[in-house]
């Protein structure tokens, strides 16, 4: 049995990143950057107009009021798409629509609500004082040419996919997918929908697999429920190693008379790394490597796999995808948390923000088996091993569920 950060090393120096792709901009919703966006030009691409109103040289309108208005000549039109070509001369002035470019010569924006209104007459009065570069926004003043946009290894969301279209990339190179499989074993699963015999229990394991590996930015090739067979597993594992970049085991890997699948493993060449972590839950951890895969074996009970996706799984998948692992934020507890003597204790739990602070505590349920206790959590409680609990006021760690808000 090795220590957590000991075998956490182990598994950051068997690990490496996929290769990239060139996908269409529609389809990157979710990916992963595999290159930094840069913009190719500058936000705005030139000085615009931020309102709908007149473009003005600011000295023309001095003294300007609602009492003594300013009336300059109305010389031409500037709109989105059709810039005006005139340069403004003195006691002129151009209409001006939002996000039209500024006619040459102007310096400043009088809005349409402090004139006598937009019209195809020869004039124009304006009832407002106006200041040098008021309501312009100017030629790069949000971002500049050749501007890092979104750094390699951003995950794509709506915002980057605007931000992307605004620069006009049409295609853009994402990390690969990392192919995963997925199983678990046992004579006692079946699947949802089915009636529960004595001594059966429902699949959930492989569910909440499932939805995390799709969360994590993976791809599920292979999923099985094998029974308690050495052969139908080793027919499995073999395509699994032949065409995955990580494969993930729910039960199989503690002490049982069944749980054959680190026999399997090794008998198909896996390399075992480290097997049982100084961690509960989840001590009969297995971690290898076969061909170019990674092989994570997690305990069957379900608070022990759903925790040990989490802590081990999902740092591995983020990898893989050239993203930059989440450092776990520290809280102050605010009820007990029970450690354990030589184990790191790994327990669901709440955090939330107060008086400034980030504050957390566990749920009430701790049981390996009592997945409920992830129904309202929104974070993983992690802390060293101790002779006693840790009590209120003190610090913590805290790995936030990606989908989950801090209240």
């Amino acid at each position: 049995m090795i220590a957590v950060q000991e075998a956490k090393s182990i598994i950051n120096e068997n690990l490496f990143t996929l290769e990239s792709e060139l996908i269409p901009l529609n389809e990157a919703g979710g990916r992963v950057l595999a290159q930094d966006i840069i913009a190719t030009f500058p936000s705005p691409q030139f000085d615009n107009s931020a309102m709908d109103g007149f473009a003005v040289k600011f000295a023309n309108t001095k003294g300007a009021n609602l009492e003594n208005s300013v009336t300059l000549k109305l010389v031409g039109t500037s709109s989105a798409g059709s810039p005006s070509e005139v340069t403004l001369k003195e006691g002129e002035c151009i209409q001006c629509m939002t996000g039209a470019k500024i006619p040459n010569g102007a310096d400043a924006i009088v809005m349409v609500e402090d004139s006598s209104g937009f019209s195809d007459g020869e004039s124009v009065q304006l009832m407002i004082e106006a200041s040098s570069g008021k309501h312009i926004r100017k030629m790069g003043e949000e971002i500049e040419k050749g501007e890092i946009l979104i750094k390699k290894g951003t995950l794509i969301t709506p915002s980057e996919i605007g931000t992307l279209a605004t620069f006009g990339y049409e295609e853009i190179e994402v990390a690969q997918k990392p192919k995963i499989a997925i199983f678990g074993t046992g004579d006692e699963l079946i699947e949802p929908g089915n009636k529960l015999e004595e001594g059966q229990i429902y699949n959930s394991n492989l569910y909440v697999f499932a939805e995390l590996v799709e969360r994590a930015g993976g791809e599920i090739v292979m999923r099985n429920v094998i029974k308690d067979d050495k052969d139908s597993l080793r027919e499995f594992l073999s395509e699994a190693l032949e065409t995955c970049d990580v494969i993930i085991s729910s039960g199989g890997v503690s002490m049982g008379k069944f749980d054959y699948v680190r026999d399997v493993f090794k008998e198909l060449g896996v390399i075992e790394k480290f097997w049982k972590v100084a961690q509960k839950p989840g001590k009969p951890l297995f971690f290898g490597t076969g061909n170019s895969a990674l092989i994570v074996g997690l305990p069957g009970n379900p608070v022990s796999s759903y925790i040990g996706f989490m802590e081990w799984v999902w740092p591995i998948i983020s990898t893989l995808l050239g993203q930059d692992k989440q450092k776990p934020l520290t809280a102050i507890l605010k009820k007990p948390f029970p450690r354990e003597k030589i184990k790191y204790r790994f327990l669901f739990g709440n955090a939330w923000v107060e008086n400034g602070r980030l504050v957390c505590q566990p749920t009430a349920k701790v049981g390996s088996h009592m997945l409920s206790s992830s129904l309202e959590a929104n974070c993983i409680l992690g802390s060293k091993s101790g002779d006693e609990k840790l009590q209120p006021g003190e610090n913590i760690s805290v790995n936030l569920l990606p989908w989950k808000r801090i209240k």
